[in-house]
């Protein structure tokens, strides 16, 4: 591990604890990746991307000693909530519309069979010839 990589390590260290006292310095003091890497004074990709373990004891310090869920966990909760919701209202809406269609295709049949009833029985035009007489 080089010495700039080392620095970072201790940067980002320290600005957990600050962040985690509520004594932030150069970031809006909110407990997120990007007040993280504000704080401690690296690039936030960094954190993503080389100092990833530091990043995860992070969000388990915030959870641990603030008692608090993180900000990006708290957010996909919402979404998770939101779309359970959604999916719900959709399984609602395609057994109302199943019911609907299982009503229109009864009809549909009542219709044509009444239809089809009142065609055997209307006597036939006297200007129309069947192409095969009808049956005794």
């Amino acid at each position: 591990m080089n010495q700039q990589h080392q620095d970072e390590r201790v940067r980002i260290r320290e600005a957990m604890g600050r962040l985690l006292t509520g004594q932030a310095a150069a970031s809006n003091g909110s407990l997120t990746v990007v007040a993280l890497a504000a704080e401690a004074g690296v690039h936030r990709m960094a954190l993503l991307k080389r100092h990833v373990d530091l990043k995860n004891e992070f969000y388990e310090r915030v959870r641990i000693e603030s008692r608090q869920v993180p900000e990006t966990e708290r957010r996909l909760r919402e979404t998770v909530t939101k779309l359970k919701e959604t999916i719900a209202n959709q399984r609602a809406e395609i057994e109302k519309l199943r019911q609907q269609v299982t009503r229109l295709a009864l009809a549909n049949a009542v219709l044509t069979h009444e239809e089809d009833r009142q065609a055997r029985h209307a006597p036939a035009p006297e200007n129309v010839l069947p192409f095969r007489p009808p049956k005794a």
